[in-house]
Order: structure tokens, then sequence, then C-alpha cells
């Protein structure tokens, strides 16, 4: 085949195992030949309506066959892929699709106002929906139903771009993080060298397909290993252990917070989790009562550290180390290498804190149309910065005792206080103000903000939170809100974040809502 890129894996599982089941969501099943054909017609539909080598064709959606078929579609054109996060208001969608330069747009049917939004001043020339057409947008199924189904082999390199990621910045605008078909590959290998994934694998996918982690980790390796993918569109606790059940699942991923909710089940103690041979946790570290309750029931998680960048695979600790290294984010995936660097740019020996840096093959090219954020990103021989700081201890296990950038992470999605102050400041009455993350039992952290408003201006924490609604997505607004008459800053006019967490972080607080 002259498309060495992922765009090619259906019709590279259809030749090696057509009847095998490939994707499951809700009552339908689709084969490997049956998802080859689908991605064959809607690459075919794509190219009619003018996609080619290089445009960009954004997803917006929960986890459905056609985010995978959109995916696998854009990749046999040679065109690129940009999934859309659910959870983002139109403003922000509207920026993400403007600055990939999106031209096409698959939307599910529950997301057709947000989707029309968004679209209207960001240069979409073709709205798909999942339901029925009109309203200025073309039925999917219809389009598939007249799509042609001849051969499609578009020469597409291991170096050309596959996906655009976008992960929010830390100067308040989200940068697309560009992974090309390598850097997924790659990924997609080190999963299965390192968790034995399995060709009959049953692979539960209930983390948004729109984050690496859903995607990467868990649905693309499972497909290339010609194994079955499960789709949930929403995480449900109980429904979670009703599919483990009746599908004999044996892979999954979530997040500290999912597992949670499981083990908090009434059935917990009675679900028959027979099936289950690999748990793999991230997002936020994995708590000891986490770990200890599915101890009891024989299951071990694997977990680590990554980030989009990275494809996002970095750290990795396997299940017969959960106990042994308990805290520790792992050692390096198999075909990924890391190093722990001191300000000074040395390496640090055991026990010495220093930035983790990342190098290999998943490490992605760089930011989307911002050369200086990714040369930024880069040392001068090629490692890609972390941001976070680490340990590592005899055996070269890492340890992450700290962030540099201030972003934290509320039930497993990434939170960047600029982003969420560069929309507070935009509310009349705000003169400056701060924002950080704060324990909470439920979510692991949420925000809390901190305002300072301008002379003789009046609000209170509802009015504020009432700002924030519709311009950024529900995690993003801080739960907390608290007013101060000046911020700590230093001599250069940056603010302490430190000092304000230490002057006004809230005290232990009962559980969040959803």
């Amino acid at each position: 085949m002259l498309n060495q890129g992922i765009g090619s894996w259906p019709a590279r599982r259809a030749r090696r195992t057509p009847h095998r089941t490939a994707i499951v969501h809700q009552d339908t099943e689709l084969t490997y030949r049956e998802l080859h054909q689908r991605v064959l017609r809607l690459a075919h539909a794509l190219r009619s309506l003018g996609v080619a080598r290089g445009d960009r064709v954004a997803h917006l959606g929960p986890n459905h066959p056609a985010f995978l078929e959109t995916l696998f579609a854009a990749g046999a054109l040679g065109a690129v892929f940009v999934p859309l996060n659910t959870r983002l208001a139109a403003p922000e969608l509207a920026y993400n699709l403007s600055d990939s330069g999106s031209t096409v747009l698959v939307h599910g049917s529950g997301h057709t106002e947000t989707a029309a939004a968004a679209c209207a001043d960001a240069g979409v020339r073709h709205r798909i929906t999942l339901g029925a057409a009109g309203a200025g947008a073309l039925g999917y199924e219809d389009l598939l139903a007249g799509a042609g189904t001849g051969p499609l082999d578009e020469p597409v390199g291991p170096d050309d771009p596959c996906i655009i990621m976008y992960t929010s910045g830390t100067t308040g605008r989200p940068k697309g993080a560009v992974l090309s078909h390598a850097n997924i590959t790659w990924n997609s290998v080190n999963v299965l060298v390192d968790t034995d994934l399995a060709g009959d694998e049953v692979t539960l996918v209930v983390a948004p397909l729109f984050h690496t982690a859903g995607l990467n980790m868990t649905c693309l390796p499972t497909l290339l290993k010609g194994g079955r993918v499960v789709l949930l569109e929403a995480f449900d606790a109980g429904r979670v252990l009703d599919v483990i059940e009746s599908r004999r699942v044996t892979y999954m991923f979530g997040v500290p917070t999912m597992y949670d909710a499981m083990a908090a089940q009434p059935r917990w103690p009675e679900a028959d989790l027979s099936s289950l041979r690999s748990l793999s946790c991230g997002g936020a570290p994995v708590p000891a009562r986490t770990i200890d309750a599915y101890l009891a029931r024989g299951l071990a998680f694997s977990q680590g550290y990554g980030m989009t960048e990275a494809s996002p695979g970095v750290l990795f600790l396997g299940r017969e180390q959960v106990s042994a290294k308990a805290g520790s984010a792992g050692v390096p995936h198999f075909f990924t290498d890391t190093r722990i660097a001191l300000a000074d740019g040395r390496t640090a020996g055991p026990g010495e804190s220093g930035e983790i840096l990342v190098q290999g093959p998943n490490v992605m090219s760089g930011y989307w149309g911002r050369p200086q954020d990714t040369a930024a990103a880069f040392t001068d021989d090629g490692w890609l910065r972390t941001g976070d700081v680490a340990r590592t201890d005899d055996d070269g296990y890492a340890y992450i005792v700290d962030r540099v950038k201030d972003m934290f992470v509320s039930g497993g999605e990434n939170v960047y206080p600029a982003e969420v102050e560069d929309a507070l400041l935009g509310h009349p009455s705000v003169r400056e103000c701060a924002v950080i993350g704060v324990p909470d039992t439920v979510w692991g952290e949420v925000g809390h903000a901190v305002v300072v408003l301008k002379p003789g201006a009046r609000a209170d924490d509802q009015d504020i939170l009432a700002h924030l609604r519709g311009r950024l997505a529900k995690y993003k607004i801080p739960r907390t809100v608290a007013f101060a008459g000046s911020l700590p800053r230093t001599a250069s006019g940056k603010i302490l974040k430190p000092a304000v967490r230490k002057a006004y972080a809230p005290g232990p607080a009962e559980p969040t809502g959803p």
C-alpha cells in the first residue's frame, strides 16, 4: 500500500481479519470489513466535497463509530483530523476550527446548535450531521449511501500530520499539537508492548475519544491489534458495570473519579469482573483508597504519566509494581526516553528534582501555526519540555513532585488558569484575578478564583460565575470565588501564585456535585 499512515489500518485489518468485530456501539456491531467499507465511502464523500491532502476535517460529538470513521477517512485522503472537545462552548470551538483552518465539520445530532454557531464565523464550508440533513447540514448516512467504493490508496508518509489535538495553553489560548501518523503508531506500539494487549482484547472506551488517552492509549492500540472496541457515549458507573459483564470486557481506561464511582456502586462487591485482564488509570495520581478497592477484587491498575504532545504516553507503571512502587508514575514507555533535568541543564541523580524531558518517536512535531511556541517547547538538543517536575528512585522509577505550570486536573480534564483568568478579565467589574486549583473529594481538584474588583465596582460570586457560563466549558469554571483588595506580586509585577494559594485557598470542602 502507498498509504503508510493510520488511514490504511481498516484496509490492512480487513485483509487480515475481515470477519472479526471491530467496533460495538449500542446495538450496532461493525466487522473490520464493514468498517473498511464505511471508511472508504466516507473518504470518497469527503473528496467529493473538496477535501484533499493536508486539508483539515473536524469532528464534534460523543464516542461513536463516526468519530473513528472520520479519523480513518481523513487519513486515507492524507487530510488532517481535528477532534473537538464536546465540553467546550461555541466561542471556544469556533477558535479551534478557525485556528486549524478546518473546512469540514462532522458532528453528532445532539450538537447541532453549538456546531452551527461555531461554524458561522470559522470558515467551515461543509457541516455534516449524524442526524437528519437540513438547516445547512448534510446527512452523514446519506453521504455514505451515495458515495463510491472504488479503490483508494493515497501516498501518505509516516511523518505526515495525522491529528491536530488542541490542548489549552498557559497563555490563555489553546495550542494545536500536531501528531503525525508515526507519532500515533509508535505510541500504539508502546501500549501493545507495555500492556500486553491481545488480538482477542475487548476494550471498553468510555473516556472521551477527543482526548489522547481515550483514543491513543486504548482505542487505536486495540484496533491495531485486531481486537474489539466497545464504545460508550458517556460515563455512568452502573452502566459500565453492566457492559463489563454483558460484553465480557477485558481492558479499559479511566480516571480515578470514574473508578471510585464504580467501586461506590451498591452491587460492586457482587459485580462479575472476571473477564477483566487489564485496568489502566491516568489523568491524575491514583489514590491509595482506589488501589485498595480494586486489589480487594483481585484487580490492579497500570498507570502512568503523559501529555498530548507525546501522543500521550511518557511514563508507565505496570500493574505488577502498583504496590511496590506506590505513588510512582513508572519508567519510560518502551520506545520513549526521558531524563530529569536540573535548572543548569545537568541530568538529575536519584532523589534530585528536576523537569521531565521527553524524546521519542511518539513526540509531536510541534504546534500548529506556532513556530515560536514550538521552539520554546523543545530544548536545543531536541527534548520536549513537559513543564513538570519529578525525581527518580534508585531503580529509575519517576515520582511527580510538582508542576512548573499552574495547570491543575479536574476530573481528568486539564485546566489552565491563564485561560480562565483571561475570561474573568472580560467581566466589566474585574480589575485583576488569579485562579488556582484546590482539592475536591470527587473531581480531584476544582478551580478557585481570587478576584479584585475595579474601584467603585460591585459584583458577587454568582455574578462572576454567571459571566463565565457559555464562554468556557463547565469544568473550567471555578467552583468558588473569593474577593481581595489586591493580589501578591513579584517586583516585576507577576502574580505570586504560591502566595495566592496560601492566603486565599479555602479549607477542606464538602464534595461537589457534577
